[in-house]
């Protein structure tokens, strides 16, 4: 079997010795090259043809961020991004992810544990090369529909919001970021509480939450532990924490604890859907978008069977069909339905009495 080859781009000779080491321990992977700076990145790609790249973004001569933007213009490829724990960086690496980045970690450093995060890397070195082809392809497409869209981009109106019992639930993986994104810059304001779980390490998601509040009439925020939830807000998992909610009275209330990952994540999204299902049943509108795996989609039937309505994100507009894809398999879905569709259900399922 050929190996993965990986190209591992940062200007620390540290960083690179250890992600170089620990991939070549593997037996279905090999660094077939290191670069200091995506100029040697270049050179190095054009030569060794690697199947992934794992890439910096704070790099002498041209930082990662244009790096990879020039890359999956003219060269597409899975790329890994490495991120420090410095808040640039964060919210840099969130940027990233809307230009085509297959997903991001933390750098090893003493903050995170380097065995943790080395983990973390081979196996999302696994899932882009297990997905790499559809990956490319539709990231192109999608990508290029969500651009036009937005050029003709159209808020919607809720009149009147009828119940505050009412609770909407998100969740998302690979290419989830530019989905959510889309969504929530369309929302009107008063909706009921949404939460989200979207696949991310600690450390990224309060720069994810801050990057939506910017760009939505909703508030969003990450959640804290303990938090009441309120209308006109959306609420994004922590990274590094299961999100779950308790009854408190007819509001719902936030917690989050630090248990083991389910399904390799954590924040997992059926660990929320599950949750949700006991506390809101009927009252809940269940969503899973674009991501690999089938995390979610046991959640998602749990919700079903509790009365809420439910929607997979259709295949044609997802990065990578995987967790709805399992949804719609086990029937966890009442409807499959695109981003714009989805926007709608959710501003009706507001509406409703």
């Amino acid at each position: 079997m050929d190996k993965i080859k990986v190209l591992v781009v940062d200007d620390s000779a540290i960083v690179r010795d250890i992600i170089s080491s620990e991939i070549n321990k593997q037996p279905d992977m090999e660094v077939v090259g290191v670069a200091v700076d995506p100029y040697v990145a270049r050179d190095k790609i054009v030569k060794f043809k690697p199947d992934i790249i794992t890439l910096d973004i704070e790099m002498p001569r041209m930082d990662g961020l244009t790096f990879l933007e020039k890359l999956m213009h003219y060269y597409p490829l899975p790329v890994i991004i490495v991120s420090s724990i410095t808040t640039q960086d964060k919210t840099a690496a969130i940027k990233a992810l809307e230009l085509g980045a297959f997903d991001v970690v933390n750098k090893p450093s003493g903050t995170y544990s380097v065995s943790e995060v080395i983990t973390e890397i081979i196996t999302k070195i696994r899932n882009a090369y297990e997905s790499r082809d559809i990956f490319l392809k539709k990231w192109k497409d999608v990508s290029t529909s969500l651009a036009s869209k937005e050029k003709q981009k159209k808020r919607y109106i809720l009149s009147e919001l009828k119940a505050t019992d009412k609770l909407i639930a998100i969740g998302a993986s690979t290419g989830g970021t530019v989905v959510i994104e889309y969504i929530l810059s369309r929302l009107p304001k008063n909706l009921p509480p949404i939460v989200i779980t979207q696949h991310m390490p600690e450390g990224f998601t309060y720069q994810f939450a801050k990057r939506l509040n910017d760009l939505s009439e909703l508030q969003v925020k990450e959640v804290e532990d303990e938090e009441i939830l309120v209308t006109g807000m959306a609420y994004i998992a922590k990274g590094g924490k299961h999100f779950t909610l308790e009854r408190s009275g007819n509001l719902f209330k936030a917690k989050w604890f630090d248990g083991e990952r389910v399904h390799f994540q954590k924040p997992a999204v059926d660990v929320m859907f599950k949750s949700v299902a006991e506390v809101a049943g009927k009252n809940a509108l269940g969503i899973l978008l674009t991501g690999m795996g089938k995390d979610g989609a046991e959640g998602l039937l749990a919700m079903k069977n509790n009365g809420a309505m439910t929607i997979a994100q259709d295949e044609k507009s997802s990065i990578v069909w995987g967790m709805p894809g399992s949804a719609v398999q086990i029937g966890a879905a009442t409807q499959v339905l695109p981003p714009d569709k989805i926007i709608e259900k959710i501003v009706e399922f507001a509406s409703q009495t």
